[in-house]
């Protein structure tokens, strides 16, 4: 595989990303695929400080390769966050949920890359404008927090490279080589993947919670709270919560009730599988097994050079 601009960007070899997922994306998960060439990432929201630079140390003791840290700015003890990730000198940061502006200069002057995760085109504009070194463009197939306007990855991929200048990420609905390839061809530089790699032995997630993944089919996710924060998840109890709740034409406050605490802690790391909060993409339907993240890793390159070939046959 050649190099581009992401490859060039983050020192990797191939321009795959883990996402950084809450309650999955611990160091064995970002250690393993950024050995097996991809960049892993430590997802912090779902981390302490004191527990989010434990995972920094675990993971540069079992990788020699670049990894990165995941931001959702908009969390409590961000302050410590950052701080923990410039004194342990993490070389990259996604940051989302929230300002570009608020913290990339300062990362950037400690010498940290930049990558800010946004769901629009006019998001992807005010990061570019906020210097950031690059940007995720997420479609709505995406598991987790995600925008509120539906745009598809293949929609917003395009529509983003028509009027960005730095370097492209796309994300959502990707878990293989065929999508990782059409995601490039419609201008990304590189792709995020995060459902696949829930299916993984590395994962932190609790097991029930990947079987469940395993055996999802198309049709078993949903992006629900939107007035709260859109949310993809798996239907369960807890969904079926929600939507009577909303027969009743709840106010905001019903729903942060409703909602509590914890709830994405309970589903996807304590394995509660009828209280707990599921998040996961649309392409869940389609992952079948769980693997070695380095085996994911090689089975998406494999897949995307074969696609490569097929394509360039048409």
């Amino acid at each position: 595989m050649s190099r581009n601009r992401i490859t060039e960007l983050f020192k990797i070899k191939y321009p795959l990303i883990q996402a950084g997922m809450v309650w999955a994306s611990g160091w064995k998960l970002a250690s393993a695929v950024s050995n097996a060439g991809g960049l892993g990432i430590i997802g912090s929201g779902s981390m302490y400080p004191d527990v989010l630079k434990e995972h920094i140390i675990k993971c540069k003791a079992a990788t020699d390769n670049p990894f990165a840290v995941n931001v959702p700015m908009l969390y409590p003890n961000v302050e410590d966050i950052m701080e923990i990730i410039i004194k342990e000198k993490v070389p990259i940061v996604f940051t989302s949920a929230g300002n570009p502006k608020t913290w990339t200069k300062h990362l950037q002057e400690n010498g940290i890359k930049v990558a800010h995760v946004v769901s629009s085109l006019k998001f992807a504009l005010k990061s570019q404008e906020a210097g950031v070194d690059a940007i995720v463009a997420e479609g709505f197939e995406a598991g987790g927090h995600n925008g509120r306007d539906e745009t598809t990855t293949f929609t917003l991929i395009p529509m983003v490279k028509e009027k960005l200048e730095i370097p492209l990420i796309a994300a959502g609905g990707i878990a293989t080589g065929r999508s990782m390839l059409a995601a490039m061809i419609l201008g990304a530089d590189a792709v995020q993947v995060g459902s696949r790699f829930v299916a993984s032995h590395e994962a932190s997630s609790h097991q029930k919670f990947k079987d469940l993944v395993v055996a999802a089919q198309e049709g078993d996710t949903v992006l629900t709270l939107k007035e709260l924060a859109p949310v993809r998840l798996l239907k369960n109890k807890f969904y079926k919560d929600i939507q009577e709740l909303y027969l009743k034409n709840p106010q905001k406050e019903d729903l942060i009730k409703l909602l509590g605490r914890a709830r994405a802690k309970r589903g996807m790391f304590e394995g509660d599988l009828e209280e707990g909060e599921l998040e996961i993409g649309q392409i869940a339907g389609l992952i079948h097994n769980i693997k070695p993240a380095a085996e994911i890793v090689k089975e998406i390159i494999e897949d995307f050079e074969k696609a490569k070939a097929g394509a360039a046959r048409l």
